[in-house]
């Protein structure tokens, strides 16, 4: 054996080669990810002409998100959102009152929570929780028949 062909843990070259395709072989576990590219369907918008879905803003406003989060989430600015995509933004968030309109009525229903049920009866119902007389908020009656000093007229009745 020459220099060339002792490593310094004292392998040679080709028995080192060897234990390195066994371990490279032997790893477990998952493979690296690499980035591909894709297509993404969307509008092209802004200066740079950044695409963005607006089925995907409409779940991200559906989900309670700002425009402000939403618009940092895509990378354009908020006044570029709002402009591009306002009927998706308000169909988004009407979309979340529906649902929690939704989980409200279910929670009231279905499983009894009277809290709920109080909140929707004075939300949705109009119903308080003093009782309002309706005798006590008529007018007072109004009669002309009251002289200034106090007297009645005579000739009233």
């Amino acid at each position: 054996m020459t220099k060339d062909s002792v490593r310094s843990h004292g392998q040679s070259r080709e028995k080192n080669k060897i234990n390195n395709t066994m371990t490279d072989n032997a790893k477990t576990g998952p493979k690296p990810k690499r980035i591909v590219e894709g297509v993404i369907n969307g509008i092209s918008v802004g200066r740079d002409g950044v695409v963005v879905p607006p089925d995907q803003v409409e779940e991200l406003a559906s989900l309670g998100c700002k425009d402000r989060e939403i618009a940092n989430f895509f990378g354009i600015k908020e006044s570029t959102l709002r402009y591009n995509f306002s009927a998706n933004l308000v169909k988004g968030r009407e979309c979340l009152k529906i649902s929690l309109r939704r989980a409200m009525l279910t929670n009231a229903c279905s499983n009894m929570n009277a809290a709920v049920q109080i909140f929707l009866a004075k939300n949705m119902l109009g119903m308080a929780d003093t009782p309002v007389n309706a005798d006590e908020n008529a007018p007072l009656p109004w009669s002309d028949s009251i002289l200034e000093d106090g007297v009645e007229n005579e000739n009233s009745e």
